[in-house]
């Protein structure tokens, strides 16, 4: 009696398994030009005596209908006013680059994670002697968040992403300066995939 419930096991595993290779016709098939795709994002934080600014170059590459990877760039400017926990005021640029990795679960909407490394030149100002400091110095940063979008892999896509650096460096540019909380980061992108389907 064990014996026959086992094939019996076998076999539904089997047919299982075979059924789920007819629905998916997704296989792998090497590199594919039309699955390059290139695009933009500009990004935008926004608090109390925070503001941040950017843009985002990047290129990557559709694996699959659901995975994104890549490549991406970041030129950043952020400014923090004096308040009372910090009387200086704060402007900054910051350039940087790393990698991405976008998951679509579902057709519109997507998870990002993005490590980065960040090299930053900052200024300090004394607002009540008008005394200026330059600095520079580097941070690594890890920003991780969810999205609503489009994308027609081979033609092109649009995202819009909230993000947060989830690493605890002081001198990320996605935190903010006096207690190193993290502030939101929204990124609304776009671009087009290499040898785009004409309509």
């Amino acid at each position: 009696m064990k014996k026959r419930w086992w094939i019996l096991i076998l076999v539904l595993g089997s047919f299982s398994s075979l059924q789920a290779q007819v629905e998916d016709p997704e296989k792998p098939v090497g590199f594919e030009r039309t699955r390059v795709f290139i695009g933009t994002s500009l990004n935008l934080g926004l608090s109390n005596q925070f503001f941040n600014l950017g843009l985002n170059p990047e290129v990557g590459y559709s694996l699959n209908n659901w995975l994104d990877i890549g490549v991406a760039m970041n030129l950043n400017y952020y400014s923090q006013s004096a308040n009372s926990f910090d009387p200086y005021n704060y402007k900054n640029f910051n350039f940087g680059g790393g990698a991405f990795l976008r998951v679509w679960p579902i057709s519109f909407l997507h998870l990002q994670i993005q490590p980065e490394y960040n090299w930053i030149t900052s200024s300090r100002t004394d607002p009540s002697t008008g005394q200026k400091i330059g600095l520079k110095y580097q941070a690594p940063s890890m920003l991780a968040g969810i999205g609503y979008g489009t994308r027609e892999i081979g033609n092109r896509f649009s995202h819009f992403t909230i993000m947060i650096d989830l690493n605890q460096a002081v001198n990320s540019p996605y935190r903010n300066g006096i207690a190193g909380d993290p502030q939101p980061v929204f990124r609304g992108g776009f671009g087009m995939y290499l040898n785009a389907r004409k309509r």
